[in-house]
């Protein structure tokens, strides 16, 4: 019996998809906001999510962020269910993964054939291998955006940066592609008086440098090692052919370039309009979304760099969030101890 979570604050709507989908044999599971939801779908996986957009505590756009952080929940058919039908809201759900989009007051039959499909489309994406000629082919063509980028990164030339130490600086000229071996990086800009500002992080596993090459012009940040980093060296010119000759590929660096726009855009707002408290919770928690949920390292600076204020404000801010029981810090190390009132604080 294939499993869904509905998370709807109106306790009407949310009674009604439950009864309609239970009498249609699905297993339902339900929370009456975002970040109940969010730890229903990391605690009790699903096989589909629909989700209100416009929530307490945290709405639809933030509860597929967070969950699009987790391996398990990653590939998870999300269904926005919502009485806006604005384009930009279309746009954002999309740019973020969204797998489909339902506007309020919903035909019920229209529902459950938006259910069924993205059931059966997700069934089919799975990369299991039946062991017949025709499975295997499915499963190369679904891993093949995987293994292009696995194979991007595979025997080049890597280097160990140290820790602080800088991999380019603003102003020069890209020549490559960048993948993280080990470790992490931080790309930051510096203003006039040398204090520098990071607006992204990216840790093992992951590509950066890469709108620079896809623009031709200068990096418009610098990038230095957040620890001791191993760094593998791609040639543009491996990346471009890649990029043009590989449609799955492109289609996953595209998805990249939308989530990375959204963040810097969500950032920027939330630096013009949020308090330092709640900055710094929407760090943290990207911090340990990153560290899939363990302890993370951090130097003050570079947190307050984030934050974007000053690393006594950061201090300040920290020791509150410790004598609420929400983290614990030792040293460089912070801990996570309660995400769900971290996602509280920053609704």
């Amino acid at each position: 019996m294939k499993k869904i979570l509905i998370i709807e604050d109106n306790f009407e709507v949310r009674d009604n998809l439950s009864e309609i989908l239970e009498l249609s044999n699905y297993d339902v599971v339900t929370a009456e906001n975002g970040k109940i939801g969010v730890q229903k779908a990391l605690t009790n996986t699903p096989h589909l999510i629909l989700c209100d957009v416009m929530m307490p505590e945290l709405d639809g756009f933030g509860v597929l962020k967070i969950l699009d952080q987790h391996p398990a929940t990653r590939n998870i058919p999300f269904i926005f269910l919502t009485a806006k039908a604005e384009k930009s809201d279309f746009r954002k759900g999309m740019n973020l993964g969204a797998d489909d989009y339902i506007t309020k007051p919903f035909d019920d039959v229209e529902l459950l054939e938006a259910i069924e499909r993205r059931l059966e489309k997700s069934d089919r994406l799975k990369t299991t291998f039946d062991g017949t000629s025709q499975g295997l082919r499915s499963f190369i063509d679904m891993a093949k955006g995987e293994i292009a980028f696995k194979n991007l990164s595979e025997k080049r030339d890597t280097r160990t940066f140290r820790k602080k130490e800088i991999i380019y600086s603003e102003d020069d000229l890209p020549k490559r592609l960048f993948f993280i071996a080990k470790g992490s990086v931080k790309t930051y800009k510096t203003n006039e008086s040398g204090k520098e500002f990071i607006h992204h992080t990216y840790q093992t596993g992951e590509f950066f440098g890469y709108y620079a090459l896809l623009s031709g012009m200068e990096y418009s940040e610098s990038a230095a090692a957040m620890e001791d980093t191993e760094i593998s060296f791609i040639p543009k010119e491996d990346f471009f052919k890649l990029l043009h000759n590989n449609r799955d590929f492109a289609a996953r660096f595209v998805k990249m370039l939308a989530v990375d726009s959204i963040d810097k855009e969500e950032q920027l707002i939330s630096l013009a309009y949020s308090s330092i408290k709640r900055r710094l919770a929407s760090v943290l928690l990207k911090l340990y979304q990153q560290a899939n949920g363990q302890s993370f390292e951090i130097l003050r600076e570079d947190l307050a760099s984030m934050v974007g204020t000053a690393k006594e404000s950061v201090i300040r801010a920290l020791s509150e969030l410790k004598n609420e029981k929400i983290l614990e810090v030792k040293n460089h190390k912070i801990t996570i101890l309660d995400a769900a009132s971290l996602i509280s604080i920053t609704g």
